[in-house]
C-alpha cells in the first residue's frame, strides 16, 4: 500500500496549552486502546495512515479542525499518552517535529532491539520514506515532521508533513507498510495538489522508470554528462489523481464544512440516548446528553469506516477547539469523555466488554438514523 494519501492544510503556528495537551494525551491513549482491543493493531495502523481519519482524530481531541497543527499535536499526544502502555499495546511512536525527527533512528533502534526486530532495516525505511517525499516527489513542500509508529511485529505507519511557507500551507503524507512492495515505484495511492500549483515531479510513477534509470546512468557516466543533460528539459511523470483532503483557511466551522445528515444523526442519537436511559446504555450514572453527544462522535472515530471522515469539521463539535472554534473546549465534558472511555477500556481488559459494546451501539444508532433520513 505504501503511501496511502495526502492532506493539504492551512499552515498554523503556535503551541497547544498545557491544559489541553495533557487531556489530548489521555484521550489519544484511551481511543487507541479501544481500537486495538476491538479491531487489533493492524487496523489502528491503517487508521493512522488514512488522512481524513487522522484529521478527524485530531479534531475530536480539541485541536483546530482544519489546521496543520493537528499533525504535530496528535503525534505528540500519542507519543506522550502511549509511552506508559507501549509495551502492553506493542505500539511505539518515534520521531516528531524538527530535532525530534532526527531522533527517529535512535528510538527505532532501542525499540527494535528490545523486541527483536531488524533495526537497520527500519531505520533505513524511515530515512527512505523521508527522502521519497522530499526528493523523489518534488511538490514544493519541505519535510519538517516525521512520525514513525512501529508495532512489535514489525508493521508500521509513517505520518510526515511538509511546509510551503510561500503558500502558507502544509501537506501531510501517510504511509503504511501493509502491502508495500516497492519504495521507488508507485508506493503510494497518488500525488495531488491544489489547482494552479506548480507541476509535481513524481519519479516514483511507474512511467518514470526510464527517468530513474537515466539518472543512475548519468551519475555513473561522470559530471560532464550530468552538466550536459541539465540543459535539457526534465522528464516529469504526470501523477495519478485521488480524492485528497483539502481544508479551507477560514477558522470558523461553517455549514458547508459539515455533512448535515451525519451531524443530525449524531445529535438525534445523543438526544434519544440522553440522561433518561444513559445508565442502561453505558452503565455510567450521571452522564448528561452533552457528554453523550461527544461520546457519539468519539465512538465513530473508534468504529467508523474511512468513507465517513470526509468532513473532519464535524468532530470539532465533540469538544470544541483550543482557539475557541467552533466553541471553547468545555473541560467538564472533555474530562467526562476521558473518564467514561477509560472505564470502558479498563473493564474490557478484564473481559467485561459491556461498556465498549455500549459505545458501539451509540455509533450504530447514529448510523441507523442517518440511513433512515437519507431514505426518507
Amino acid at each position: 500500500m505504501g503511501r496511502t494519501g495526502t492532506a493539504v492544510l492551512p499552515l498554523h503556528y503556535g503551541n497547544v496549552p498545557a491544559w489541553l495537551s495533557t487531556r489530548m494525551a489521555a484521550l489519544g491513549r484511551v481511543i487507541t486502546e479501544a481500537i486495538v482491543l476491538q479491531y487489533g493493531r493492524d487496523e489502528y495502523l491503517r487508521r493512522l495512515a488514512h488522512p481524513q481519519w487522522f484529521q478527524s482524530f485530531g479534531a475530536v481531541m480539541g485541536m483546530d479542525w482544519h489546521s496543520s497543527g493537528i499533525t504535530t499535536s496528535v503525534l505528540g499526544a500519542l507519543k506522550r499518552g502511549l509511552a506508559p502502555v507501549q509495551w502492553e499495546l506493542g505500539l511505539h511512536v518515534c520521531g516528531g517535529r524538527g530535532n525530534r525527527s532526527r531522533q527517529t533512528p535512535a528510538e527505532l533502534t532501542a525499540d527494535s532491539d528490545r523486541v527483536g526486530l531488524d533495526a537497520p532495516t527500519l531505520t533505513r525505511t524511515s530515512r527512505l520514506v523521508a527522502k521519497i517525499d522530499s526528493t523523489a516527489i518534488q511538490d514544493g513542500y519541505d519535510i519538517y515532521l516525521h512520525g514513525f509508529i512501529l508495532a512489535d511485529d514489525g508493521k508500521w505507519a509513517i505520518v510526515q508533513q511538509g511546509m510551503n511557507a510561500e503558500r502558507r500551507e502544509a501537506r501531510r503524507y501517510h504511509w503504511l507498510a501493509e502491502g508495500l512492495t516497492s519504495f521507488v515505484e508507485e508506493p503510494h495511492a497518488a500525488i495531488d495538489g491544489r489547482p494552479g500549483a506548480a507541476a509535481i515531479v513524481n519519479l516514483t510513477d511507474r512511467r518514470a522508470a526510464p527517468a530513474r534509470a537515466a539518472q543512475v546512468a548519468l551519475v555513473r557516466a561522470g559530471p560532464e554528462s550530468v552538466i550536459r543533460e541539465l540543459a535539457r528539459h526534465p522528464t516529469i511523470a504526470r501523477p495519478r489523481r485521488e480524492a485528497v483532503l483539502e481544508l479551507p483557511f477560514h477558522h470558523d466551522v461553517r455549514p458547508e464544512d459539515v455533512v448535515p445528515g451525519r451531524l443530525r444523526s449524531a445529535l438525534i442519537a445523543a438526544y434519544e440516548r440522553g440522561p433518561v436511559d444513559f445508565t442502561d446504555l453505558l452503565l455510567t450514572p450521571g452522564v448528561g446528553a452533552r457528554t453523550v453527544f461527544a461520546l457519539s462522535l468519539v465512538a465513530e472515530v473508534v468504529h467508523g469506516a474511512p468513507a465517513r471522515f470526509t468532513d473532519p469539521a464535524r468532530y470539532s463539535l465533540a469538544h470544541g477547539g483550543k482557539d475557541g472554534h467552533p466553541y471553547p473546549v468545555p473541560l467538564p465534558v472533555y474530562d467526562e469523555t476521558i473518564r467514561v472511555l477509560k472505564d470502558a477500556v479498563a473493564r474490557a481488559k478484564l473481559g467485561q466488554t459491556d461498556k465498549l459494546a455500549a459505545l458501539r451501539r451509540l455509533d450504530t444508532e447514529a448510523r441507523r438514523l442517518e440511513r433512515r433520513q437519507l431514505a426518507g
